[in-house]
């Protein structure tokens, strides 16, 4: 009887140490499921020099122009306490001027902002309305560069109504028939008057990262 009590006894320590163990692991892959799900994607991006807007630049007389081609991608992602969600816009178009290998002025871009996707058509529905974009009333937007200072490149962001300069380090290549340009940045949508911020419990958060791979080539 003692025999039978004492294996009933090593019977149920070691229930409760794997009991233990697998609410330690459950509790463990819990952790960390919050945490990627809180992460910040704009902590892995530069944040944008954001100032006031600048005057508009004179176009450079000698430069090359070149358009910008139906392959390049403009996106950006969104993110709030629970997780983050990509997007970006179809359709937009402009073009780029080089002179001495540099990006100069008139390079511009303009968006049509209810090209605007997402991961998500309800999401991509709410974007556009009064909370975010109001595509309705701002049916466009337009970044205009005014400056490249050695890598760093500056211009004014038209959005939601809202002008202002930022400055950011794309990655640029240049040769005779094409002209690419990628940046991956962060910008504060407070900033372009967009200051919906969800639910109390989910809360959306400020930064929104913006990924540029633009590619633009040269006229016949």
């Amino acid at each position: 009887m003692k025999n039978l009590d004492y294996f009933m006894l090593i019977t149920q320590i070691r229930l409760m140490k794997s009991s233990s163990r697998n609410l330690l692991l459950l509790s463990l892959t819990a952790c960390s499921l919050i945490v990627a799900g809180c992460s910040n994607p704009a902590d892995k991006t530069e944040s944008a020099t954001v100032s006031e807007a600048v005057e508009a630049v004179k176009a450079v007389a000698e430069a090359k122009t070149y358009a910008i081609s139906a392959d390049s991608t403009i996106g950006f992602v969104g993110s709030k306490v629970s997780g983050s969600h990509d997007g970006g816009f179809k359709s937009f178009n402009g073009t780029l001027a080089v002179a001495d290998g540099k990006i100069v002025a008139p390079s511009a871009v303009t968006i049509q902002m209810d090209s605007l996707w997402s991961d998500s058509d309800r999401l991509t529905g709410h974007l556009k309305n009064e909370d975010f974009f109001e595509v309705e009333t701002y049916p466009t937007a337009m970044f205009a560069i005014t400056s490249m200072n050695g890598a760093e490149m500056t211009g004014n962001l038209t959005l939601h109504g809202v002008t202002k300069s930022i400055s950011f380090t794309p990655e640029v290549t240049v040769s005779d028939s094409e002209v690419t340009l990628k940046a991956e940045f962060d910008i504060m949508r407070f900033d372009w008057g967009i200051v919906y911020k969800g639910k109390a419990d989910n809360l959306i958060r400020d930064e929104v990262v913006i990924k540029l791979d633009v590619k633009a080539t040269a006229g016949s």
